[in-house]
């Protein structure tokens, strides 16, 4: 009769756990769609922005260029043709230095520069020397091209950790993530990058591309430019979008 006893109270005890275990998860799940967490942080330290202020009705579209000569030109025409001002390119030192017609048509067209590196590096992966070395090459070509104010770093490969943190800060820039990610540079079709960006909300940080790889991007454009206004929702720089974020923080190791 012990036995029966024991080996009830065993099974109840492990319900128990595989009920707390089933709410634990189902309030992670529920926090994580609820509350936003609009920067990644060192414990104190300096911080990488995702996300905006849900406030004013504002998004930010970025793109990547890092490579390539011939999309983000029309990208740059279905903006204006678009009325999509005040978008956000991260573009890289070595793009940048052989595209310089572009660049400064990026910024004579309203919209901000962001920087992502000279090369296209993981800066996890290197020495904090060379990924000095990096960030200064870049700012040695916006310099040649008369750019100013360039003080938003997107890392080339989207890693980043507490020390590419607080050596881009020491730099003077805030890495800028993204909360959206549309996969557009894997060409899923104009309809899925357009389904991607459909679920933006205010203060997220969209990310697309204008590197060669992506070739539908450009013929989004249009329809992303009608969500966006179907969505009442305003396309404003990165810079803009966080100017007045009051942050919740994520300790980053």
């Amino acid at each position: 009769m012990n036995n029966f006893y024991v080996f009830h109270i065993k099974k109840l005890k492990q319900f128990i756990v595989v009920v707390l275990a089933a709410f634990v998860t189902a309030g992670i799940l529920y926090l994580e769609n609820t509350i936003q967490y609009p920067v990644f942080s060192t414990a104190e330290g300096p911080k990488a922005i995702y996300k905006g202020e849900n406030k004013g009705n504002k998004v930010a579209l970025t793109f990547n260029i890092s490579w390539g000569d011939t999309k983000a030109v029309p990208i740059l025409d279905e903006l204006k043709e678009n009325a999509l001002t005040n978008a956000t390119f991260f573009v890289s030192g070595a793009w940048a230095e052989r595209h310089p017609d572009v660049v400064k048509r990026i910024v004579k067209d309203g919209h901000q520069l962001g920087s992502m590196g000279y090369s296209y590096k993981n800066y996890t992966s290197i020495e904090p020397e060379e990924l000095k070395k990096d960030l200064m090459l870049t700012r040695e070509v916006f310099k040649k091209l008369e750019i100013k104010d360039v003080h938003l770093l997107r890392p080339p490969t989207g890693n980043f950790n507490k020390e590419v943190l607080e050596i881009a800060s020491s730099y003077g820039f805030t890495v800028v993530h993204y909360s959206i990610d549309t996969d557009d540079w894997t060409n899923p079709g104009v309809k899925e990058i357009v389904k991607q960006v459909s679920k933006t909300r205010a203060g997220d940080i969209v990310l697309l591309h204008a590197s060669d790889s992506a070739k539908q991007t450009a013929k989004a454009l249009p329809q992303i430019a009608s969500t966006l206004k179907k969505k009442n929702l305003s396309n404003v720089t990165v810079e803009e979008l966080i100017a007045n974020v009051n942050a919740q923080t994520s300790e980053i190791n």
